[in-house]
């Protein structure tokens, strides 16, 4: 087995080959490269020639000059024609993101100057944000820190970034100061230099939306008219009102909250890890969050006592008095000491401020918890309800997909196949204008989805607009039974019929590659591939492409379920707490042969979207194939570092409920898949690195989208003629160049094995 450092350098001289291609912007080699001896690989002769299958083997093996020999045209002589035009095209299609990226980066270079220019006639925070934002991409798309500020424009924006959001949120502009820090964070992501601000100017936001949402909407509308868009639908009051959120939330709920986080949580100090996070910081962090509340200016319309300077500033001062006993505890802080502290503030707070008790107990609890790490939370009484639906891996609703569009009208994408919308004839496009006789103007996403939605068996009206055959629109009104809805996790290459397992599943049928898309772990993920995988295997399966891209996880079970039909036999994953321990043990689950990939050559897709589950997943299989076990490759680009296990618990009153992050996932490597605080290795590291431009992967992701859908008529039937894009543009056309790289690397090893296939007849 490699070791950390020797699979990097394997990956590295891959990558080192892969650039001959132009796979790695701004690389490239020379012929002193090609013959370079570098250790763990073979020196090649001129003579060289590339045959089926010698491409994947010098990719696995991490060869670099055997793979960058064969790379090259000149040695296509003994591959047939298909194999040399697919790879032609990759040539082709990498030759033209480069052409695009450097397009790209003079266009942004350009923007960036005029913003600037903009900023410094208007002193405009909007222009200043535009220009911020130019540097964000400018950041992706060279992929060079060090090229990126050695740009003066570039350091001049951020100077001035930084000074400006400090003002706006001095000046109470709280939506421009939080996109300002936002994109500062996002450049300095790796420092956490701006991660404390970001969180702040989140808080602030998050208490408007709760308390006084209908400001928030002013504020946002506002943003929009400075902008040049159109305003706002009218403000939607719906489930807005802050005092049914805060129903059953009581200081014994809160009490118990976080003491149970600072006894479990995996971040805890411990004899192993002194550094660790003390309820000493937990106590401060909500102290910090009620402080965050009192200077929120937006809020004294709804807690006037705020409006009074003296007040106000009684209950900072005790704010502060609590800090400073906290901090200057010689011993750890208790249950007592929390008690102690939350009563002074309680008592401030209520008596002078006039701030509900509720409200002072729910931000100084989300304050605390937020010491510890994004995944550990209260589950307030108002969340409760959804927290539990969305664990049960269950959807009771009507089978709608919805969004906003461009005029904040709520949208139908698709009515999905067999649901109670589809059955009642609803379409895509529709415009819903009324839930149950409620307006749904002004109204969000959650909003909506929170009146759609409901117990089953009960009945819903819903009121659409569609335009008429006349070209006029007109309403109707459905009245729809809510119903359990499916939501099938595993796609294929191309929408062959309504179904949920109606796909075309190849995207290579010549050379029977096959693609399967992922996008969450469900209760029935592993059944879904497993019939997959049968109906491919019936038809000729000889290679796979396994698409966890932008797979935000879901169920361990199924993640070890799934990395048993790649890798027979070893650990899959562990469990390890704050102590260091190992307290549980995945082994691969023995399956029946018929639904193994043993021996099928695979290449697992990952991108910064791919989160826990599935990092376990393609770690799994990283991990068997460096042990030999499977035939493998991960390409794309390193994933999120979501790597951590969350125990739910019922809180005193069982209104409410918490998540505490006890472990880290570990696969079988020394490397945690988790990313913490200043760690700079984190996630699954593909062994093939491929990056797309940032135009590349939208573009990619809405002709997915449009393509995953069959426009239906009320009756099932497919729309014949319908608008709908072809998925093979996405690698006619190199917008998917990790899809079309994954599959010339298959099908120079699907077409050994058919050779052998051949010979063996």
């Amino acid at each position: 087995m490699l070791n950390a450092t020797s699979r990097r350098a394997a990956r590295n001289t891959v990558l080192a080959a892969l650039a001959t291609l132009g796979m790695c912007a701004g690389t490239t080699l020379s012929s002193s490269d090609v013959f370079t001896q570098q250790p763990g690989t073979t020196l090649v002769a001129d003579s060289a020639v590339a045959t089926p299958g010698s491409i994947w083997e010098a990719a696995v093996r991490g060869d670099s000059q055997t793979l960058t020999a064969l790379l090259q045209p000149e040695q296509w002589t003994s591959i047939d024609v298909s194999l040399a035009d697919s790879l032609q095209l990759l040539q082709t299609n990498i030759e033209k993101r480069e052409t695009t990226r450097e397009e790209q980066i003079t266009e942004a270079q350009n923007e960036l100057s005029e913003k600037l220019t903009q900023f410094n006639e208007s002193g405009s925070g909007i222009d200043l944000s535009d220009a911020l934002s130019k540097v964000v991409e400018l950041q992706i798309l060279y992929d060079n820190d060090e090229k990126l500020f050695k740009d003066a424009t570039v350091n001049q924006v951020v100077s001035l970034a930084e000074k400006r959001a400090a003002q706006a949120e001095e000046d109470d502009d709280w939506m421009i100061a939080s996109e300002l820090y936002f994109r500062l964070d996002t450049l300095f992501d790796q420092s956490g230099k701006y991660k404390e601000d970001v969180n702040r100017l989140g808080r602030r936001l998050s208490m408007i939306r709760m308390y006084a949402p209908e400001r928030l909407w002013e504020i946002r509308n506002q943003r929009r008219l400075e902008e040049g868009l159109d305003a706002l639908p009218p403000y939607n009051a719906f489930g807005d009102d802050f005092h049914e959120k805060l129903l059953g939330v009581n200081s014994i709920t809160v009490r118990t909250a976080i003491q149970r986080a600072s006894d479990q949580h995996v971040g805890r100090q411990t004899r192993q890890h002194p550094d660790g996070v003390t309820m000493n910081d937990l106590i401060v962090s909500g102290l910090d969050a009620v402080k965050t509340m009192a200077t929120t200016t937006d809020l004294a319309e709804v807690f006037p006592g705020l409006k009074n300077e003296s007040k106000r500033e009684a209950l900072l001062r005790v704010i502060e008095n609590e800090k400073l006993r906290i901090a200057s505890k010689a011993t750890p802080a208790s249950g007592y000491d929390l008690r102690r502290t939350l009563q002074s503030v309680l008592d401030t707070g209520t008596q002078d401020t006039g701030i509900m008790e509720q409200a002072l107990l729910h931000e100084f609890g989300n304050g605390a918890m937020s010491a510890l790490d994004d995944y550990t939370a209260i589950i307030w009484p108002d969340e409760l309800a959804r927290f539990r639906r969305s664990t049960q891996g269950e959807f009771i609703g009507i089978g709608v997909q919805i969004q906003l569009d461009e005029l904040q009208n709520i949208k139908i994408v698709t009515p999905l196949e067999g649901t109670p919308a589809q059955r009642a004839g609803m379409r895509s496009d529709d415009l819903i204008k009324a839930i149950d006789g409620k307006t749904a103007v002004g109204l969000g996403l959650d909003q909506a989805v929170e009146l759609i939605t409901g117990p089953r068996d009960t009945k819903v009206d819903i009121t659409i607009e569609r335009m008429g055959d006349d070209g006029e629109p007109f309403e109707k009104v459905f009245t729809i039974v809510r119903q359990k809805i499916d939501l099938p996790s595993v796609k294929g290459w191309s929408k062959t019929g309504p179904g949920d397992d109606e796909w075309d599943y190849f995207i290579d049928k010549e050379d029977g590659i096959g693609y399967l898309r992922l996008t969450g772990f469900t209760q029935d993920s592993t059944n879904e591939f497993d019939h997959a995988v049968a109906q491919m295997k019936s038809e000729g399966l000889n290679a796979l492409i396994l698409d966890l891209r932008y797979n935000p996880g879901g169920l361990l079970d199924q993640a070890v379920q799934l990395a048993s039909r790649f890798v027979p036999t070893g650990m899959i994953v562990k469990t390890v707490d704050a102590s260091g321990l190992t307290e549980s043990l995945n082994e691969a689950v023995r399956i029946p042969e018929y639904r193994s990939l043993n021996g099928i050559p695979v290449v697992v897709l990952v991108n910064e979207g791919s989160a826990s589950a599935s990092e376990i997943l393609s770690g799994a299989i990283q991990a068997g194939a460096q042990k030999g076990h499977v035939d493998a490759l991960v390409l794309g680009q390193r994933s999120f570092g979501k790597g951590s296990v969350q125990n739910v618990y019922l809180l005193p009153g069982a209104t409410a409920a918490m998540k505490v992050t006890t472990n880290y996932y570990h696969i079988d490597s020394p490397r945690m898949i988790h990313k913490i605080p200043g760690a700079t290795e984190w996630g699954i590291d593909p062994d093939v690195e491929i990056d797309m431009l940032p135009s590349q992967q939208q573009d990619a992701l809405l002709l997915r989208r449009d393509a995953d859908v069959l426009p239906l008529d009320e009756n099932g039937n497919i729309i014949e003629n319908a608008d709908r894009p072809d998925p093979n543009t996405l690698l006619s056309e190199g917008t998917d160049l990790q899809v079309e790289t994954a599959m010339v690397l298959l099908k120079s090893q699907a077409r050994k094995n058919k050779h052998r296939s051949a010979l063996k007849d």
